[in-house]
């Protein structure tokens, strides 16, 4: 096993953790496209072979990054969602965003991709703040459906 020494700068840390080429649009796609399923995230446009997907959703849950729902024990149960750590990825996610939109052909955005460029240029303290308290209802939402699901699956 590699053993990785502890890294003494903020930005090292934060490379450690998610700076890997899939991390941080997992995280994306978790938070700003509410995609839970494994499923979902190995069909995003990026396409990450599922052997890498697996292996990057182990390490952002073991690093506290995204907690792993499971209420009926099946693979076509599990749900995938971000911690309050992982929530605090959202503003580098943001800024790397900011950093090379204007470098991307337009033609080459589909229209979710215009609409949040729109919303990240207008105003992006209220795209973060919006898209945060957003996720948030939605997880709470999640948490609820797939309580009960469990609580079906027990009484069956």
């Amino acid at each position: 096993m590699k053993i990785t020494p502890k890294p003494t700068c903020a930005i090292a840390y934060s490379i450690q953790q998610l700076g890997d080429k899939w991390s941080l649009l997992i995280m994306r796609d978790l938070i700003l496209h509410k995609k839970t399923r494994f499923k979902e995230l190995r069909e995003s446009k990026e396409k990450i072979a599922s052997n890498i997907l697996a292996n990057r959703l182990k390490s952002l849950q073991v690093n506290g990054f995204i907690e792993k729902l499971d209420p009926t024990g099946t693979k076509k149960s599990t749900r995938y969602i971000a911690t309050a750590k992982g929530i605090k990825a959202l503003p580098i996610i943001i800024e790397l965003y900011l950093f090379s939109i204007h470098f991307i052909d337009e033609s080459l955005l589909n229209d979710s991709q215009m609409s949040i460029k729109k919303q990240i240029i207008s105003n992006r303290v209220l795209f973060e703040e919006t898209r945060k308290s957003e996720y948030i209802a939605f997880v709470d939402g999640l948490k609820i459906e797939l309580n009960k699901i469990k609580l079906l699956a027990q009484l069956n």
